[in-house]
């Protein structure tokens, strides 16, 4: 019988870390648990041979999992995928990726003639910047990720028909020479239709345009355009000896993504177009496998990818965000290796690329930029990553998946080469074993019971499995759970209103606009995305004394401010579900000539579906009605502008603001408003945050730079909204920085603060049970502060049976060694990081024998 590599029998338990009880009696191991859904979808990605004359198309099956908001709430999740950044785990490689042939079989990817289980992670260049690159990486690379993933945004490269931008946070190339100094692995999406909640899909604009063309169908001209961008990327990448097969980090590529979901709307075009795009990226010759996510007509004996394993889900103006717990993740990571045999896994946002052990999620969100979200996507993109959206560490997600992945890495060679048994150990409990002709052998003892906990046999021991849980034997164990509490410093207020000034758009009517049209046109077709904004001007003659009347809007979405004889009647707005709105207000009329003049506004392009190219927005129908007669001025005469004078004209740049009369700061509370003042960066390196919570919508500048869109009044079912918005510090100069912001809705600058956002709180808690890190011997308890922050005090320490969790509030329990925070502080006060081991020596003796003990340690971080 095959031996353990460890002398230890006990597990690693990828758990909730909160039960050390069950069933009234205590647990001697902790486990890995997640309270999941029992629905779940299939992921499916398609593999693509390079070594075929015909590319041959690989399925990797995935499940979805719930979402988890809270340790008491669930919720079910379409598309639950881990893309934490394209991060590979590389099983018992060193620090340095060196290239080589990249090949697959049914088992894994095979790097240089050896196989890989990898973990990759996705982090998107355009929703960082270039000063963070090289920090985000490192901290991937910490947290045990192989590989970093990313999207290539066709539209951000190329706005303009064979006008490229490759400059700045568009640098694709500097940012994969970045993942490959740091000795990670690459995994490149080209697409170059992407989705990602991306303006448009990350198409530009401009094909739609383009005489006949049919995206992403077996169409000429939509062919064409596509195969250009694809061959442009592939051949900078080979330019510059990027691709594994020349030496390089990028050991797989992808062409589209999720066709498989509208495939059916295209019938026989769909089918030719993707076997068609398949041919067109094997031809390109890049000496690495090309992938396409989500695929199902795939040859068999090819490794399992999950390639987006959403860490979270993104969030939309609106609905209230989703957060998925560490164990919940860690589970389904664990589940997909053993079950399916995984090696790749991509945490989207974090992906983990297990082939057949792959997996992968969104491990670093990012920023949304300028006008680049989809619609009603907020500018804080997948802040609930393991890397948040200002780069800062969040545990314990980012702690608990590095302690999964170096656990899998002890079990590397028997799943990897090991043959897979299924061993049945109960009603709802198995096993699934890898036994290595070496002798090495790991084995995974799951129990599915999402309620009560199960007691089993596993050779010659027993082993207490929390409900919804995975243990790994042999050698993994596990470890305590580092909580962080990220913190909002309060920066300077804006509040005197002698510092700003503001300038008022003015409202067109039907006589100023020199676009006239005799019917309603589509938006998005007259603005081609130069703009969110497209006025629509009439006028009508009012015979009627009657001077009350209602006027009535139908909007395909996504917003809308309309206003009469220029006066402000209202506004309105669609949703994320339903932006299709209507608009109905009492308005006052003049008898004689009357102007009507609406500001329709999108919040993001669309980025899903079939036929992209024939989605609409903006008005409908128009209507006035009295108590004599009704208008219907839909296709009546119609003038229009597209955008705003102050877009127009740049007024939020240093160099054009002076291209308009600023006036003083009067009042807060005017609409189509636009506002500007001078700020000093914060001292300091922490990241930093504008503070718009006193802001209605609109969008806002720092010295002539996006940070993005804002909507604070927009609020979800629980009340929350995004109120801060990142503010790279590349964006700043020390002093003098100018801040320019848009105001649609009447909101009051004079609440703006610039602030910083740091990690104050480090929370710790492991029980005498729980088993060692995996590089360690004791559980214990870990502290550590972020980078230039020490830890300055101990707010909270017991040993014994404290109350509460890292998540709640603490208090003492009925067992409490009195020395608890004196040797915490001993240990930790004036480092970055501390661990302290949990032992009744340590605590100067057991202040409850016949107690299952706890520590628990608050620290704050300065």
């Amino acid at each position: 019988m095959p031996q353990f590599s460890s002398s230890k029998q006990d597990p690693l338990r990828l758990s909730r870390l909160v039960s050390v009880k069950h069933s009234g009696r205590a647990v001697r191991h902790s486990t890995l648990s997640s309270a999941v859904s029992s629905s779940h979808q299939h992921l499916v990605t398609t593999f693509i041979t390079t070594k075929v004359t015909a590319p041959a198309i690989v399925v990797f099956l995935t499940r979805d999992h719930s979402s988890s908001i809270s340790n008491r709430e669930t919720l079910y999740m379409r598309r639950v995928l881990l893309l934490v950044a394209a991060v590979l785990a590389v099983i018992g490689s060193g620090s340095v990726v060196h290239g080589g042939d990249v090949t697959y079989d049914g088992r894994s990817l095979i790097i240089g003639g050896r196989r890989k289980i990898v973990f990759s992670g996705s982090i998107h260049y355009p929703r960082t910047t270039p000063e963070m690159w090289p920090s985000l990486i490192a901290k991937a690379k910490e947290g045990g990720l192989d590989a970093i993933e990313t999207y290539v945004f066709w539209n951000a490269h190329e706005p303009q028909p064979g006008h490229y931008d490759f400059s700045g946070r568009h640098d694709i190339v500097s940012f994969i020479k970045e993942v490959h100094a740091q000795g990670l692995y690459a995994c490149l999406r080209i697409g170059p239709f992407i989705q990602s909640e991306w303006s448009y899909g990350g198409l530009p604009f401009w094909l739609h345009d383009i005489p006949g063309i049919v995206f992403r169908s077996d169409n000429e001209p939509f062919k064409v355009y596509m195969q250009n961008f694809t061959a442009k990327i592939v051949s900078m990448m080979k330019s510059e000896n990027l691709y594994a097969s020349q030496g390089g980090p990028i050991i797989l590529s992808q062409i589209e993504n999720e066709y498989d979901t509208v495939q059916k709307a295209y019938g026989q075009e769909g089918l030719a177009y993707v076997q068609w795009a398949a041919h067109m990226a094997e031809g390109l010759q890049t000496g690495v496998p090309w992938v396409m996510c989500k695929q199902n007509n795939a040859p068999d004996h090819k490794p399992a990818i999950w390639t987006e394993n959403w860490t979270t889900r993104y969030q939309v103006y609106g609905e209230d965000a989703p957060v998925r717990s560490a164990e919940d993740i860690a589970f389904h990571v664990t589940l997909f290796i053993a079950a399916k045999k995984g090696s790749f896994v991509n945490y989207y946002m974090t992906m983990i690329f297990l082939l057949k052990p792959d997996f992968a999620l969104q491990y670093h969100g990012g920023t949304n930029f300028g006008r680049t979200a989809s619609a009603f996507v907020t500018t804080s993109y997948y802040d609930q990553a393991p890397l948040d959206e200002y780069g800062l560490i969040r545990q314990p997600k980012w702690g608990h998946l590095k302690e999964l992945h170096a656990a899998l890495r002890l079990c590397s060679t028997p799943l990897l080469s090991g043959v897979k048994v299924n061993l049945y150990l109960g009603p709802q409990q198995q096993a699934y074993i890898f036994n290595a002709v070496s002798g090495e052998c790991a084995a995974f003892l799951i129990n599915n019971d999402t309620i009560n906990a199960a007691s089993v046999p596993f050779r010659n021991a027993s082993y207490d499995l929390p409900p919804m849980s995975i243990s790994i034997l042999p050698d993994c164990k596990n470890v305590s759970t580092q909580y962080t509490t990220r913190t909002m410093g309060r920066g300077k207020v804006l509040d005197a209103a002698d510092m700003w000034q503001e300038f008022t758009e003015a409202i067109p009517n039907f006589d100023s606009t020199s676009t006239k049209s005799e019917t309603l046109m589509e938006q998005m077709n007259t603005t081609k995305d130069s703009s969110d904004y497209l006025w629509y001007t009439s006028r009508f003659q009012l015979e009627s004394s009657d001077t009350q009347a209602i006027l009535e809007v139908s909007s395909l979405g996504h917003a809308l401010h309309a206003f009469v004889n220029g006066q402000a009647v209202g506004s309105a707005h669609g949703s994320h579900k339903n932006p299709r709105f209507k608009f109905e207000r009492s308005v006052s009329l003049s008898k004689g000539i009357n102007y009507v003049s609406i500001l329709s506004v999108m919040v993001g392009m669309p980025n899903s579906g079939a036929f992209l190219e024939r989605r609409a927005a903006g008005l409908r129908t128009v209507k006035i009605r009295d108590k004599l007669d009704n208008y219907d001025l839909t296709n009546y005469s119609w003038g229009y502008q597209i955008g705003l004078q102050g877009e127009t004209l740049q007024i939020y740049t240093e160099q054009r603001s002076s291209q308009v009369q600023w006036k003083k700061f009067s009042n807060a509370g005017n609409p189509l408003t636009w506002y500007k003042t001078q700020v000093d960066a914060p001292p300091g390196h922490a990241p930093v945050a504008l503070n718009l919570a006193s802001m209605g919508k609109g969008e806002a500048w720092v010295n002539g730079q996006s940070i993005g869109r804002y909507w604070p009044s927009y609020r979800s079912p629980n009340g929350s909204a995004q109120t801060w918005y990142n503010v790279p510090r590349s964006f700043l100069k020390p002093t003098g920085n100018l801040l320019v912001l848009l105001e649609e809705n009447g909101g009051n600058p004079l609440q703006i603060s610039l602030d910083t956002a740091s990690i104050s709180q480090v929370c710790g808690h492991v029980t005498a049970s729980h088993m060692a890190p995996v590089s360690g011997r004791r559980p214990k308890v870990l502290l550590a502060c972020p980078s230039k922050s020490k830890i300055s005090r101990i707010s909270f320490a017991s040993y014994g049976t404290p109350l509460g969790s890292c998540t709640s509030s603490l208090a003492l329990g009925t067992c409490h060694s009195q020395n608890s925070k004196s040797v915490v502080e001993e240990a930790c006060l004036g480092k970055m990081k501390c661990s302290i081991a949990v032992s009744d020596r340590r605590f100067g003796g057991d202040p409850c024998p016949t107690e299952l003990k706890s520590l628990i340690a608050v620290a704050e971080c300065q």
